[in-house]
C-alpha cells in the first residue's frame, strides 16, 4: 500500500496494554495511564487502577495524518491524587509500517528520563489509503433505476382527483322554461274562481237500445236462405 499523499487521511490507533513497567510506588500498586501525541493532537487513556507493572487498556483513538509527520510520541504515567503524576517512561513510534502495509501490531520499548529501560507498550495501528470503507460494506452499483429514498413518501395512483363530469349542452334535468310544453298540452291549473279545471262533463248522447233493424232485402224476401223452386220450404234439400 502506497504511503504517499497521507495528508488528511485517518489513522486508527488502539492502545492494548503495557508490560514490565518501572514501579514508581513503594507501598501500594501504581495506577498507570498512556498518553499519545501526534502533532498538536493529544489523547489519553483511562487510568488503570491498581494496574501495577502490567496494566490493560484496550482503548481506540483516531488521528488525522499530516504530510511529513510520520511518528507518534507515547508516554506512560502513574496517576496520583495528592501529588503530581509520576512519569514512568516514553518512546517514539514510527508509522512507516502502518502506512505502507495498512496494519501494524507491535510492542514498543519505553525509556525513563535517564535513558534506562522503563517497560513496554503494545499498540495496534490501522490505516486505509483514502479512508475507503471495507469491501464487505461497500455499496455495489445497482442495475436499472435506483429505488426512492426512505424518506420519500409513497406515491399514490391518483394524486389529483379526477375532474367532475359535465354532460354537453348544459345541466340535466333542464331548468324551468328550458323546454316549455306546447300550447294546450297540459291542462290549465285549477282555480275556484275561473272554473277552468276540472272541465265540464261532455253532454250525454241519446242512444236507443236495441238499435233499429235494417229493412229486409226485397230480392230475398223475409226468409234466408230463400226456398228453392223444387223443394220449397225444405233445407237442406233431400238427396237425389
Amino acid at each position: 500500500m502506497a504511503s504517499t499523499g497521507i495528508h488528511g487521511n485517518l489513522l486508527e490507533i488502539t492502545v492494548v496494554s503495557c508490560s514490565k513497567l518501572k514501579d514508581t510506588e513503594w507501598i501500594s500498586r501504581q495506577d498507570p495511564y498512556v498518553c499519545i501525541e501526534y502533532g498538536s493532537s493529544k489523547s489519553t487513556t483511562r487510568t488503570c487502577t491498581d494496574g501495577g507493572k502490567n496494566p490493560t487498556f484496550q482503548e481506540k483513538f483516531v488521528f488525522t495524518l499530516i504530510e511529513g509527520l510520520r511518528d507518534l510520541n507515547v508516554s506512560v504515567w502513574n496517576s496520583n491524587t495528592v501529588t503530581h503524576d509520576d512519569f514512568i517512561g516514553s518512546g517514539k513510534i514510527p508509522l512507516a509500517r502502518a502506512l505502507s502495509q495498512g496494519f501494524d501490531d507491535s510492542i514498543w520499548p519505553l525509556q525513563s528520563k535517564t535513558g534506562r529501560h522503563a517497560g513496554e507498550v503494545r499498540i495496534i495501528m490501522h490505516y486505509t489509503s483514502g479512508n475507503k470503507p471495507p469491501k464487505d460494506y461497500a455499496q455495489k452499483p445497482s442495475k436499472g433505476l435506483a429505488p426512492p429514498p426512505p424518506s420519500a413518501p409513497p406515491t399514490t395512483m391518483y394524486s389529483v382527483p379526477p375532474p367532475a363530469y359535465h354532460p354537453p349542452g348544459g345541466a340535466y334535468p333542464p331548468q324551468g322554461g328550458a323546454y316549455p310544453p306546447p300550447g294546450g298540452a297540459y291542462p290549465p291549473p285549477y282555480s275556484h274562481n275561473s272554473g277552468a279545471y276540472p272541465p265540464a262533463p261532455y253532454p250525454p248522447q241519446s242512444v236507443t237500445y236495441p238499435p233499429t233493424s235494417y229493412p229486409p232485402n226485397p230480392a230475398y224476401g223475409s226468409h234466408y236462405p230463400p226456398a228453392g223452386p223444387q223443394f220449397p220450404g225444405m233445407y237442406p234439400p233431400p238427396p237425389y
